[in-house]
């Protein structure tokens, strides 16, 4: 499959408004899957309403958190914004702006705790069980700008290289809240830029993608597997949607 009518067609449609298609999927599948493996209620018919006219009708006995609202929708900003930079290098900046545009608006906005558009200043981790320890809040910048420096060397980037930036990202854990949302949106322009079919890490499959997480210092391959499955299922939307010529 050819990347660069993947990426071209994501740029075009997203310009167009075009609907029905690879950008219209990519969307709203993306915000449903990234924002549910976080504990969004959504459901995807809620997202696509959402996406398309800004509004849905609940279930009548559905309490829905106004967040999940705000979020579903920022994340639809956040891939435009992700198509807009998709060929710049990756950078401190970049990723502020990612976590900013996810979290505008939103309660956490609000909480200093969150230090939304900036680096943690409250110590977390990943996990209840099998906690994967994260990088204290007074040592995340050194840490980010050493790994952006280390991967942004790097010519001919891999896959391989993507997801073990993920995981490196992942494990300083760099904001308040927004990290696993703002790292797959890095990974889906890495592979974009790198000529790598992209992918969406879906709901269905979080409790693989979260041990591959937490084995990936003794056995990266249970998430590359993962990955590559992912690769596979978008892969295959993308064969069916842009199996065209216009003449």
């Amino acid at each position: 499959m050819d990347i660069n009518k993947i990426k071209s067609e994501l740029i075009e449609q997203k310009n167009s408004k075009f609907k029905g298609n690879i950008y219209h999927y990519s969307q709203v599948n993306f915000s449903y899957n990234s924002n549910k493996i976080e504990g969004s209620r959504l459901t995807s018919e809620q997202t696509e309403a959402i996406f398309d006219t800004s509004s849905f009708i609940p279930k009548s006995e559905d309490l829905i958190k106004l967040d999940d609202l705000i979020e579903s929708k920022n994340h639809f900003k956040l891939f435009d914004y992700m198509l807009d930079n998709v060929d710049m290098k990756l950078s401190k900046e970049m990723i502020l702006n990612m976590n900013k545009i996810l979290k505008r608006n939103t309660s956490d906005e609000e909480n200093p705790r969150y230090n939304v558009g900036g680096f943690k200043v409250v110590p977390n981790m990943i996990g209840l069980v099998n906690v994967i320890s994260t990088t204290a809040p007074e040592e995340v910048e050194k840490e980010i700008e050493n790994l952006f420096n280390e991967y942004n060397k790097q010519t001919n980037i891999t896959l391989e290289d993507i997801i073990d930036f993920h995981y490196r990202f992942e494990c300083i854990h760099p904001f308040g809240d927004g990290n696993g949302r703002v790292g797959r949106m890095i990974m889906f322009k890495e592979c974009l830029k790198n000529n790598i079919m992209p992918f969406i890490v879906l709901d269905d499959d979080k409790p693989y993608y979260m041990r591959g997480l937490k084995e990936y210092k003794t056995d990266k391959m249970f998430l590359l597997d993962t990955i590559r499955h992912e690769q596979d299922l978008y892969e295959n939307i993308c064969k069916e949607l842009l199996n065209f010529e216009i003449k």
